[in-house]
This record gives C-alpha cells, structure tokens and sequence, in this order.
C-alpha cells in the first residue's frame, strides 16, 4: 500500500517554474516547495529569497521567447506566472500554443489590468459600481476638462502598466496639471501615458479581494488590505505597496457576499460573454464606504505585498488549486485558512519611491537573525534582493516583506515590527503604522 501511494506521487510529481522576481514571487515560491508533488522548482529570473530554496534562471520575467526556450528545454510540467506584464504579453497564450501548461489568463483577459480603459469598460457593461470617470488622448483636453471641476480631490490614471505607480490623487488643480504634464508630456510612464483616465475621487477603506477563476468559477482567496502611500498616515505619494495584512475586518461576511454577487461573478460572466474568459488569479482593488463596495481597479495577478500575508494562512497544496484553474475546474476546491492573522512590513530603500542607490548589504538576515523571542512565526519575503559572492544585496526600492503570523491582528503586527527592527541596510526604511486600521477596528 505504501509503495502504491509513493508511486501515485511520483506519477504526479512535476517540474514548476515561476516567473517573477519580487516579493510575490518569493511567496509562491515559498508555497510551492511546500507540495509534495514539486520535484524541481526553477524562478526565473528570482531574487535572493528564491536562490535558496529553488533554483533562479536568469531569464527576464517579460522574455516571453526565452521563458518557452527554457520550459521547452528543461521539460518544465507547470509554469506559475507572477507579475502581470508577461501576462499582458501574452505568455499565457504562447505556451499553450506550444502545448505547456501555465496558469494565468490569457492575453485578452489580461487587457483587464494592461488598460484601463478596457477594465472601465468592462465595469459598465457588467453594471458593477465603479467612479464615474472620462477618458483622454489629448494633453490640451484633459487640462481643460481640469479647469472645468470645482470638486477635489480627482483621481488621475496612466492608462497601461506603470509598476503601481501610474494611479495619481490630485487635490488640486494645479496638482493634476503637473500630473497631466508628467504622465502625456513627459511621458514618466512611457507609451502607457498615451490615454489617462480622470475620475471622481472614492472615499472609504481600501480592501484587495482576490480569486483564483477558471474562466467561469471561482475561489476566494483570504481578504487583505495593502498600504500604497510611502508615508504613515497615508501621506506621500503611492508606491507598489508598503505592507499588508490579512484578513481585513472591513471585508465582512456581509460584504463578502456583496463583492462575490455585485463584482466577481458580474465580471467573470462579462469577460465570458466578451469572449475573453478569464482563469488566473483575479485581484479587485475595491473600496468600502458604508458597507457598499466599489471598484477601482482589478489586476490579473496576486497583489504584492498582499500575497506575502495571504499565502502564509493557506492551509491547503496551492499547485493543486493553480492546476485545476488552469485545466478549467475549481469547482472541486475548499480552500481551508489559518485562523491566525498574518502582517507584512515592506522594508524599502532610501529614496524610494523616486530615485534610490543600490547594492548595500543586508545585516540581520543570517539565519534570518529573527529565531528566538517569539519569532519562530516570521518570515522575511525578499523582492529587491540579489546574491554577492555569500551577501545578499539591496537590488530595488522595495527589498524586502518581513510577515509574521500571530493569534491577533495585534499579535502579528507587533511580530512583524520586531523582526523588521532587527534587520537594515544603509538608508532603510518603512512604515510605521502598517495594520492600523484593523487593530483600530
């Protein structure tokens, strides 16, 4: 009997390859190796967190050729796909052109997150709340249509990819005009400054829901709640996220219900409809005032640094529920969940999120300088990190996720603060109110 069930796993074993090299990526990593069925796991390109515990190929996340070259070569079983610009590239459809299996949507699904415009359009025909907004492809008529709104705050978005920083909150005119400037004139963002979209600003509390879809059904992902302004209290301008936590007590069972009935399934049954049916992981950025959620944005992977708090309180084998979205049924997985809370504390690089120096080495990470004092529970998820000779090196503005588990929402935080303290570089830095919200609550 035992040696039929070793040989059912060694059947099933396989091969995985994630792509990404942040902080998410070094969570799924982190959660893949867990499985028993994960013989070989290869991240291209990684970071320092995924070099020790699987192995990095120095492939870029957005060399989509080069990323089937390698699957190909290495018979790669199931590739993961972490950050959404290949997705947007199409990867997706690339390999399964080529007879691989990955999981994410495909490339017309993940215009979702690629435009903006796109994903507003989707909003109306789904009739899903949303801000009421007006697009732009002329810098003359934005600034004019500026000149026309006496109510601010105003929301101004690059339309494409801008690594979460093309979402700016203008509280006055002359605010969104430099805005406006830097983003269709100055293009800071590139071709993804060529449509913006101006909309009314939302008030409430912020929440990330984020599902794993198969085109039709769903699986609900524990809810968290992320930190973009650099600064505490909310001050600054955004970043792609501070910290993190899960679960968000705003994110009720009550409005659990709504954001399934009123977002997800709306959108899912739309994108289907629209012949671009969508599997992979589905993140709505939503906001909640009164108990009544809103959209205001929806993105094609897991949040980073949402996952870095998410994954930790997954209790199940997370390749079995990638597998069955990417086969088309998810129907047959319950997901169970670590009661406990989870926290992440973003430690970023001086500077950030403008210009910031790099290479500086990391004291405090040697067997992660953080067992003992209650804090076996806590896991550092790197992002901008990579490997000097036996050093590991800041690489990026943000650098690295300190997440810890504990039985509050109180707990964890406190957890998670302390083992932050024990690690710095030259010019480190983060938030000092991360969860803040939830423990106010």
């Amino acid at each position: 009997r035992c040696w039929l069930f070793a040989k059912r796993i060694y059947l099933r074993s396989m091969k995985v390859l994630v792509i990404g090299a942040g902080g998410r990526e070094h969570a799924l990593v982190w959660k893949l190796r867990q499985s028993p069925r994960v013989t070989k796991l290869c991240c291209a390109p990684g970071n320092a967190g995924t070099a020790a515990i699987a192995e990095n190929v120095s492939i870029g996340a957005d060399d989509v050729g080069g990323l089937l070259e390698f699957a190909q070569k290495e018979k790669i079983d199931f590739t993961v796909v972490g950050p959404e610009a290949p997705l947007v590239l199409g990867i997706v459809d690339l390999f399964i052109e080529n007879g691989l299996k990955i999981f994410g949507p495909q490339k017309a699904a993940a215009q979702i997150e690629g435009s903006k415009i796109f994903m507003k359009e989707m909003l109306d025909k789904a009739k899903i709340p949303t801000s009421t907004y007006k697009t732009f492809t002329d810098r003359n008529e934005a600034l004019a249509y500026i000149e026309t709104l006496n109510d601010f705050p105003v929301v101004i978005k690059a339309d494409g990819l801008a690594a979460g920083k093309g979402v700016h909150i203008a509280q006055g005119r002359d605010d969104a005009n430099e805005f406006i400037d830097s983003v269709m004139d100055a293009k800071i963002f590139g071709a993804s400054g060529d449509r913006i979209i101006i909309e009314k600003f939302l008030d409430g509390e912020e929440a990330s829901y984020i599902v794993v879809a198969d085109g039709k059904n769903y699986v609900p992902m524990a809810s968290s709640q992320d930190h973009k302004r650099v600064g505490d209290g909310d001050t600054g301008p955004n970043t792609g996220g501070m910290g993190a936590y899960s679960p968000a007590p705003v994110v009720t069972p009550e409005v659990d219900k709504k954001i399934r009935r009123r977002v997800i399934e709306p959108l899912l049954a739309t994108m289907k409809n629209e012949d671009a049916p969508f599997s992979g992981f589905l993140y709505a950025g939503l906001m909640i005032a009164d108990g009544e959620p809103s959209v205001l944005e929806f993105n094609v992977r897991m949040g980073d640094p949402e996952t870095q708090p998410i994954l930790p309180r997954y209790k199940g084998d997370l390749l079995e529920l990638l597998e069955a979205s990417a086969a088309g049924d998810v129907s047959g997985i319950k997901p169970e969940w670590d009661d406990r809370a989870a926290v992440c504390i973003v430690m970023a690089s001086g500077g950030y999120p403008g210009s910031y120096k790099t290479g500086f080495v990391i004291e405090g990470l040697e067997d992660e300088g953080l067992k003992g004092e209650g804090l076996d529970n806590v896991t550092v998820f790197h992002a901008g990190t990579k490997l000097d000779g036996d050093k590991v090196v800041t690489s990026g503005g943000r650098v690295l996720g300190v997440t810890a588990l504990g039985a509050t929402i109180w707990e964890a935080t406190d957890l998670a603060y302390i083992a932050a303290s024990k690690i710095k570089w030259e010019g480190s830095f983060y938030r000092r109110d991360i969860a803040k919200r939830a423990i106010r609550r």
